[in-house]
């Protein structure tokens, strides 16, 4: 008989206090998460799903409310909710329901801004774990993520080795680069420079709107590829401008244009220099033992997913993960994604994800 719980359900978890990776004490602090499928009785069929730098919690669909992972999760995909548990948490740090900057603060009934203490992959995983253990699971069947979602898989794997059969990073990396931390430099000086920003104390005023937009419009640039680029937007201006005007626009400066303002209608400013910074400060091995050494510790078995196109998380940087792995005789596979959408093809192409990750937790159940 399975245990019932809501197919999906939108529920708030209280953390208890936690040290930081930083020494830091948070207190008080919650998560968001959404729960997708059914957990038997067994409570062995769970697969913990990770979000990237701008997701939610909301990685499946309900009825008029598509999921950004929806071409994965659900009946007869490769998270099955007639087969697996999904549980998907927005991290510490965010701004969609869980704590972060936004978040008030009890001591004095403001929001933390950027007295918030600085927040790593390997706290939000630590938060999870609690998460996970509410629901008495003893072990997940698997925990699968993109980018910043493939970063807290390898934490996953490295913290709490014990704690799942299978492990799914796609599109990620087990330490950030130094052209990530680069990226990511220029995407936070943009906000930091908005005169709106006010050292972070913005709430209940103007918004650092610019800033943040100017980030997107950057990031966006590293998520696609020039192949894509070019076959989308080539030359073409839009049709009512005058090319010789300064004001005048390609389509592909509409688009980013776009981009930037879609998201500064959902996304806080000071969560987005959290989040980035968290990634800037990835790397499974910090504080503990040399790297290789680390890797070690894993234990799990592992499909690993890299994109040919892919600019921000080269490739080569997961084949060489693969390969240090396999050389310690772990239980590792590697896929490669043929895709012409750059990093973000890890939210589009579902057709052959669909059969490698489906293939995989099947034969491993």
């Amino acid at each position: 008989m399975a245990v019932q719980l809501e197919e999906v359900a939108r529920r708030e978890f209280q953390l208890p206090d936690m040290m930081l990776q930083s020494g830091q004490w948070l207190r008080n602090a919650v998560l968001v998460y959404e729960t997708f499928g059914t957990l038997n009785e067994q409570k062995d069929n769970a697969i913990l799903v990770c979000h990237a730098l701008t997701g939610d919690s909301h990685a499946g669909s309900t009825s008029g409310n598509p999921g950004w992972w929806d071409g994965l999760i659900g009946p007869g995909k490769a998270l099955d909710t007639d087969r697996y548990f999904m549980i998907c948490a927005n991290v510490l740090g965010g701004c969609s329901g869980s704590s972060g900057p936004a978040s008030v603060n009890p001591a004095d009934g403001k929001p933390y801004g950027m007295r918030f203490p600085v927040v790593t992959i390997r706290d939000m995983v630590q938060a999870q774990y609690y998460l996970v253990k509410s629901f008495g699971i003893d072990r997940l069947f698997s925990v699968i993520g993109g980018s910043m979602g493939g970063m807290q898989v390898y934490e996953w794997a490295v913290s709490y080795p014990q704690m799942m059969e299978t492990y799914i990073p796609i599109a990620t990396c087990t330490r950030f680069s130094s052209m990530g931390i680069a990226f990511n430099n220029v995407m936070k000086q943009a906000i930091l420079n908005d005169p709106d920003w006010h050292n972070g104390d913005y709430y209940g005023r103007s918004f650092p709107e610019k800033g943040l937009n100017l980030a997107r419009r950057l990031g966006m640039i590293t998520y696609r590829s020039f192949e894509l680029y070019e076959e989308r937007f080539g030359l073409s201006m839009v049709s009512s401008d005058d090319p010789y005007a300064m004001e005048s626009q390609f389509q592909v400066e509409q688009y980013l244009s776009y981009q930037g303002s879609k998201l500064v209608k959902r996304f806080d400013a000071n969560s987005y220099l959290y989040l980035l910074k968290s990634m800037d400060l990835h790397d499974i091995s910090r504080g503990r033992a040399p790297y290789e050494s680390v890797l070690e510790q894993i234990e799990a078995k592992s499909l690993m997913i890299g994109i040919d196109s892919d600019f921000l998380f080269p490739a080569s940087e997961m084949v060489g993960t693969y390969e240090l792995l396999k050389a310690k005789e772990k239980s590792v596979e590697y896929r490669e994604i043929r895709s012409v959408y750059g990093h973000d093809g890890f939210l589009i192409e579902f057709e052959i994800m669909n059969e490698w990750v489906g293939g995989f937790l099947e034969k491993n159940r």
